[in-house]
């Protein structure tokens, strides 16, 4: 007998048992509100359980989604004040290094890492490889100044200050994000040539011009409605040679999220991902908006590549790292939120590997006619080109709970009993 979603779950309540019964097809959206209560438990293998999830859960919405979409999505995308941004980004970010970690790995970069073997490659090597591309992709050299608007957790500016050379300074509202950035620029030697600021990007100091510009996935915090501001405030900020890298997140174009049919899990996960994980964030812009508002602003874009497959993976690898780690988030997080994240990670594997969510890397630089484009000749060979068998590492060394919360490698097998 083929196996159903419906044979993984063990509804806990009278309302989930009669929801959950022989011959219903209920909401997905019901059954996130439900797992991650704890009112139902799933047996088995979960990640099996998400694979059969569409033959048996319809995504419609629920009240559920519509109270969240008037009474909080609305008021966070409209208005995305300093006071608002600093609140919300805060509640995510300032959580605890320790959560982080826990699925994160060692690196502590909160973004895609660029995979050449997903046999072979550890997460580690993938991120590694994800800085040393970015670096490549804007020419850095020695004595660039580099400035990272919304740094995480400091690792960029200290992998492009040790090995490049340049003088990076991040800047993040976070003050977790913050501590650890500053240890480890510490840590690796390159305290005179990386810091971070602890400021709303709109508090950078203006006047100043730089060399290198990047945003991996900080533009979606800004919101739609000052992107197009966000992105002429970069403008003036560069250097008339210099050079801006962004990436972000976006869900796919029309036809899209408000087709009926399949694509309406986009819209369900959208929903999801703005309540729970990354309240406040416009992650739904189509390709179009990020290079109009680019455009608008006099950039000329270099380079633009789609690196959803490979967030897919890298995300693969955070669940595998979060599993690992299921004991250490439930005693010091509780079971929610392991649940919620549990959900978002799993969940968010298939989002990307579909397509319903992409992230597209995009270089730029000004569009002025004395600008040397001739150097891209030269370095032809860009992203999925660009010659990266062996990244640059950034290991450290690590004691105490850190240790233990990395371990070992995130891969599959790592979590099957002996």
């Amino acid at each position: 007998m083929t196996a159903s979603a419906l044979d993984y779950i063990v509804p806990k309540t009278s309302a989930t048992i009669a929801r959950y019964k022989s011959g219903n097809q209920p909401s997905f959206g019901h059954f996130v509100e439900d797992f991650m209560n704890g009112d139902v438990d799933i047996k088995g293998d979960f990640e099996e359980f998400m694979k059969l999830r569409h033959g048996y859960f319809k995504y419609t919405l629920t009240p559920h989604h519509f109270n969240f979409f008037f009474s909080r999505l609305i008021p966070e995308v409209l208005i995305h004040s300093k006071s608002q941004d600093e609140r919300i980004i805060r509640a995510h970010y300032d959580r605890g290094n320790d959560f982080f970690a826990a699925y994160l790995g060692p690196r502590m970069v909160y973004t895609s890492g660029f995979f050449l073997d997903l046999e072979k490659d550890t997460l580690e090597e993938a991120q590694d490889r994800k800085m040393q591309m970015v670096c490549n992709k804007l020419f850095m050299e020695p004595g660039d100044t580099h400035l990272d608007i919304g740094c995480g957790w400091g690792t960029l500016i200290a992998y492009a200050a040790k090995n490049y050379g340049t003088d990076s300074t991040g800047v993040t509202i976070a003050q977790d994000g913050y501590d650890w950035g500053t240890q480890q620029i510490a840590d690796h030697g390159v305290s005179d040539k990386a810091r971070v600021l602890r400021m709303d990007y709109r508090d950078i100091p203006k006047g100043r011009k730089w060399d290198k510009i990047t945003c991996l996935e900080m533009g979606e915090h800004v919101g739609i409605r000052k992107f197009k501001g966000f992105i002429k405030m970069i403008y003036d900020m560069l250097e008339e040679d210099g050079m801006f890298y962004i990436q972000q997140a976006g869900l796919r174009a029309n036809p899209g999220i408000l087709h009926k049919g399949a694509h309406w899990q986009d819209l369900v996960w959208g929903l999801f991902m703005s309540e729970n994980i990354f309240s406040g964030a416009d992650a739904s812009t189509p390709l179009a908006f990020l290079v109009k508002a680019l455009q608008d602003a006099n950039f000329e874009v270099a380079h633009i590549e789609n690196i959803g497959i490979h967030y897919s993976h890298t995300i693969h690898r955070w669940y595998y790292n979060w599993l690992r780690n299921e004991a250490y988030i439930n005693e010091h997080y509780g079971n929610r939120l392991f649940r919620m994240w549990q959900l978002f990670l799993r969940w968010s594997v298939d989002i990307a590997d579909q397509g319903s969510s992409t992230c597209w890397s995009i270089t730029a630089h000004k569009n002025l006619d004395g600008t040397d484009r001739n150097k891209y000749i030269s370095n032809h060979e860009s992203g999925l080109r660009m010659n990266l068998t062996n990244p640059r590492t950034f290991d450290r060394p690590y004691t105490g709970v850190w240790a233990d919360l990395f371990g070992k490698k995130a891969l599959k097998e790592d979590l099957q009993p002996a």
